[in-house]
């Protein structure tokens, strides 16, 4: 009894309204057989004061320490990971990453709303001397926890999409990043979409054209085709609302830079979605090559442009679309050998991907 915690009880609490589905009503009558409980405890000398008094038993978003979240996360893993995994786990958890937030007191939300906190403990192991790789590995472990926390609603949102989707606001690839992050398009898909792909008024968008950089006779060059990786990239995907919101903003800029430049716009992209000012078509080699630095540069962690896709992959994962559903929103050939067992993905089956994924989207996206 003296161990019983307020977290204890929002865990029990939480554990109903996720798990089982409790009624509202069925909580409020747990929360008050429970306060007679523990009052009782108190009147009795059991108990100091009642744990259960700053518990709210219809609250999804109780304050939940990180480090409390991430201490738990790796008990649970134990029975999950090889044990030579977990002591990798443990090893950095209990000695490295516990030890730097605890004195902080940050909470889940906390991190969830200032990813430059968890930029901080980077620095500040690498300023300690420790490896890049090792830091990475530190990062991993962060990582997964946090996209535990997404997946069973601890959290609202992926805190590194998040601050990615702020900073990179205005910038020449922020175009390129969204539809990588939330679409999980190829380069070649993104520089190739075209204008007659997006159908507003049935909300889709269609992926069947795109834009590659080969080696001809030794110079290089890019190669426009009405042609995509392979038969399953080739596929028509929901049309949020945002992202219309995006388009028809690009589209006005576009049309008003044509009139400001007038014969300096360049012509002979017109019908494509992702050129710069001046109307010459986004080249793909640029996104592979300004998003790391752009990274580097505002202090985040060096990624690939192609990465993205895998973050988007993992979202869906989190929110429990099945894997022959990610390989149809993602046009893979073959996300799993397993996946390929399940019949075609319909067309509301991907607006519940869409929905799976949409929370993280900016809401003020800048193009």
């Amino acid at each position: 009894m003296k161990a019983l915690s307020p977290r204890d009880l929002e865990t029990f609490f939480r554990y109903e309204r996720q798990q089982e589905e409790a009624s509202v009503q069925q909580l409020l009558d747990w929360h008050k057989e429970l306060t007679d409980a523990l009052q009782y405890a108190v009147d009795n000398n059991w108990l100091k004061v009642s744990p259960i008094k700053e518990v709210d038993p219809c609250l999804d978003n109780s304050p939940v320490l990180f480090t409390d979240f991430i201490t738990d996360w790796l008990k649970m893993m134990k029975s999950r990971v090889e044990i030579t995994t977990y002591t990798s786990y443990e090893r950095a958890i209990v000695h490295k990453i516990v030890p730097y937030f605890e004195p902080l007191h940050y909470t889940l939300q906390d991190m969830e709303q200032h990813p430059k906190y968890i930029q901080d403990f980077y620095q500040h192991e690498l300023d300690r001397g420790l490896t890049a790789n090792t830091v990475i590995h530190y990062h991993a472990n962060i990582r997964k926890c946090l996209q535990y926390a997404f997946q069973i609603g601890m959290i609202r949102s992926n805190p590194e999409l998040e601050q990615l989707f702020k900073v990179i606001q205005g910038d020449p690839s922020e175009f390129g990043v969204i539809m990588a992050a939330f679409y999980g398009l190829r380069r070649s898909e993104i520089v190739g979409l075209k204008w007659d792909a997006v159908d507003f008024e049935n909300k889709k968008i269609s992926i069947q054209h795109t834009v590659v950089t080969a080696k001809v006779n030794g110079t290089v060059t890019e190669i426009a085709r009405d042609k995509t990786k392979t038969k399953s990239s080739c596929r028509t995907l929901p049309l949020i609302p945002a992202c219309e919101q995006m388009l028809n903003k690009m589209k006005k800029e576009q049309e008003q830079n044509r009139k400001v430049c007038g014969r300096s716009y360049c012509t002979d992209y017109l019908d494509y979605i992702y050129v710069d000012p001046m109307g010459k078509r986004i080249r793909p080699d640029f996104l592979s090559q300004h998003f790391p630095d752009f990274l580097v540069a505002h202090q985040m962690k060096r990624i690939r442009f192609h990465d993205l896709r895998h973050s988007c992959a993992s979202l869906l994962y989190a929110n429990g679309v099945s894997l022959k559903e990610i390989q149809e929103w993602l046009g893979h050939s073959d996300i799993s050998t397993t996946s390929n067992i399940y019949t075609h993905l319909d067309f509301s089956s991907k607006v519940s991907s869409a929905n799976a994924i949409v929370n993280i989207f900016p809401e003020n996206t800048k193009v």
